[in-house]
């Protein structure tokens, strides 16, 4: 889980020839101390940061990315002084309300988890009418996750399997790990195949915990402001160099690989 090491620059162009991940997942750090390091008030880093989330879904979709999942606000987010978070939720209602257009054109369906009726009305109902506008949408599932933190998502589904439990219609012996993701905010949502987190902050933050058990992590050292097109082709570069075994030796991983593509 290092940070992007210096190297030959990626361009954009070049990240076009690579195999995109299925799902890339990104926690997008550092606006505030953006906006603080210039001297701007923080909702000023909120404001610039909604134009690198443009950015990167445009890129996500031209490159075939299937699933795109941002970590938008997290549930201990809702602890930030109240100007704050009133500024956020002002500017995450504007930015669907803003993007309708650009999602509907690119065929980008907009999926939200977390716990939604923390959100102020307004908030909700903007969330409610761009994912029921973009519901029939094929190209790619732009997943926002808002009020969001991975132990209530766990909590919550292990409530809801001791329910079935108790009601007689799940039998204890036979819960699995498959149980649990079918309890999962979004059940039919794959594991993210790469994990990106920017301003160089190495954790990951109540984000994704049951999801992300085999995912590649990749550190970028840019807050979420300065994350660019080209840092956007170094991060899927170093997704593309690694070698995943998933538990398995290279060569195991290598034959399960050969066989999946021949029998596609």
């Amino acid at each position: 889980m290092a940070t992007i090491p210096d190297a030959p620059p990626h361009s954009a162009t070049q990240a076009s020839t690579l195999i995109a991940p299925r799902h890339v997942a990104i926690i997008m750090d550092g606006n505030g101390r953006w906006a603080t390091a210039r001297q701007l008030p923080r909702v000023e880093g909120h404001r610039q940061g909604a134009q690198t989330v443009r950015m990167v879904v445009e890129e996500s979709r031209r490159l075939g990315v299937r699933y795109l999942t941002l970590f938008a606000f997290s549930s201990e987010n809702w602890g930030r002084p109240e100007p704050e978070v009133s500024a956020l939720m002002s500017l995450f209602a504007q930015y669907l309300e803003s993007e309708l257009d650009l999602l509907r054109n690119n065929q980008i369906r907009l999926r939200a988890m977390g716990d939604l009726s923390k959100l102020p009305q307004k908030v909700q109902d903007s969330l409610g009418r761009t994912m029921k506008a973009t519901a029939e949408a094929q190209g790619m599932d732009l997943i926002m996750a808002v009020s969001y933190g991975s132990r209530d998502e766990i909590v919550n589904a292990v409530r809801g399997i001791a329910c079935q439990v108790k009601s007689g219609s799940l039998d204890p012996d036979a819960i699995n790990a498959q149980t649990i993701s079918q309890h999962l905010y979004l059940p039919d949502l794959p594991d993210p195949d790469l994990l990106i987190r920017t301003s160089n902050e190495i954790r990951i933050s109540n984000f994704l915990l049951w999801q992300l058990a085999y995912s590649e992590i990749v550190v970028s050292p840019l807050f979420w402001p300065d994350f660019s097109k080209d840092e956007y082709a170094r991060c899927l570069q170093a997704f593309a160099s690694r070698k995943r075994r998933f538990g398995l030796t290279q060569e195991q991983a290598q034959s399960q690989t050969t066989t999946e593509t021949v029998s596609k």
